[in-house]
């Protein structure tokens, strides 16, 4: 098994997720990576400061506007859909309430959000170069 897997493998471990940069419009990655925890039948939680909900054909999730609004961080995988400097602000927070793991989806990080995320968290993964795989890191 690759690093990469093994990490696939850990942040899939959590007991709960939540989508960072969640989005109600359909041709959004926000959207299609919640529709996939929720396909998954995966306990997600969406981030997003500026709905209240978001609606997918069979669910409607309300919505938190950052990290810090999480209700047990500390068993919380984040899994990134945000431009870089997003993402690094919202790492900051997530370091400060004990998030542990975190999947930069492509297009969230650079070099510098990349290295922060692993100095930073116990469990990185940045992209996937294998593709996206299910929950338990070998699907």
């Amino acid at each position: 098994m690759s690093k990469t897997q093994e990490a696939a493998h850990r942040f899939f471990a959590s007991p709960q997720f939540a989508v960072v940069g969640a989005s109600q419009a359909q041709a959004k990655f926000g959207y299609r990576i919640l529709a996939w925890y929720h396909t998954h039948s995966l306990p997600v939680t969406p981030i997003n400061p500026t709905r209240p909900t978001i609606s997918l054909p069979s669910h409607t999730y309300p919505t938190v506007a950052s990290v810090r609004e999480l209700a047990a961080p500390a068993d919380t995988a984040l899994s990134f859909i945000t431009p870089p400097p997003a993402t690094l602000e919202t790492l900051k927070a997530a370091k400060e309430v004990g998030v542990k793991s975190v999947w930069l989806q492509p297009g969230s990080f650079d070099d510098g959000v990349l290295a922060y995320a692993q100095r930073n968290f116990e469990n990185a993964v940045a992209g996937f170069d294998e593709g996206t795989v299910g929950e338990n890191g070998n699907d």
